[in-house]
């Protein structure tokens, strides 16, 4: 069971939320979804609005289900379920069933899918979408060390419509 509470109301630091106990972040719809482990995000302000942000490379499978549809979920899970990230991360959703594998629920409530396992659901509103470009980097080092092959991030800017937490 998830109640509704307010971004600011989490008590677990952000930062970690993203980069330690990583995230999946979901589009789609009852037809079909797809769902991908991310580690690079942000939570916080933007525009006035509380917003979230996650960087997807482009041949992600993920990606296309989030340029077709207008919102994301960014769910967070126990550490029990922390395996879910191996499959999550490194398999695609155009070879694997990654939701049946992980023996994940996907719950339709809400205007993006999300799964019943989380212990934290942020509903999100695609507000923009941009893309690192190689001239943009004052650090050529990050180019370097990151993007070998060219495969430079989107950024998909969500502001945040709802935020659950397991009970």
């Amino acid at each position: 069971m998830f109640k509704e509470t307010e971004l600011t109301e989490i008590k677990e630091n952000a930062v970690d939320l993203i980069k330690n106990q990583w995230g999946l972040v979901t589009a789609g719809n009852e037809n079909a979804l797809n769902t991908m482990t991310v580690s690079w995000g942000a939570l916080g302000e933007l525009w006035g609005k509380d917003m979230v942000t996650v960087y997807i490379r482009p041949q992600r499978y993920t990606k296309e289900f989030l340029d077709r549809e207008d919102y994301f979920t960014l769910s967070v899970y126990p550490d029990e379920l922390k395996s879910i990230h191996g499959v999550c991360g490194s398999e695609s959703g155009r070879d694997t069933d990654k939701v049946k594998k992980c023996g994940l629920t996907p719950v339709f409530s809400e205007n993006a899918p999300y799964f019943e396992e989380a212990k934290l659901v942020i509903v999100c509103k695609k507000a923009a979408v941009s893309k690192f470009e190689p001239e943009q980097f004052v650090d050529k080092e990050k180019i370097d060390a990151w993007y070998s092959d060219n495969d430079f991030h989107y950024i998909y800017y969500g502001e945040v419509e709802k935020v659950l937490v397991k009970e």
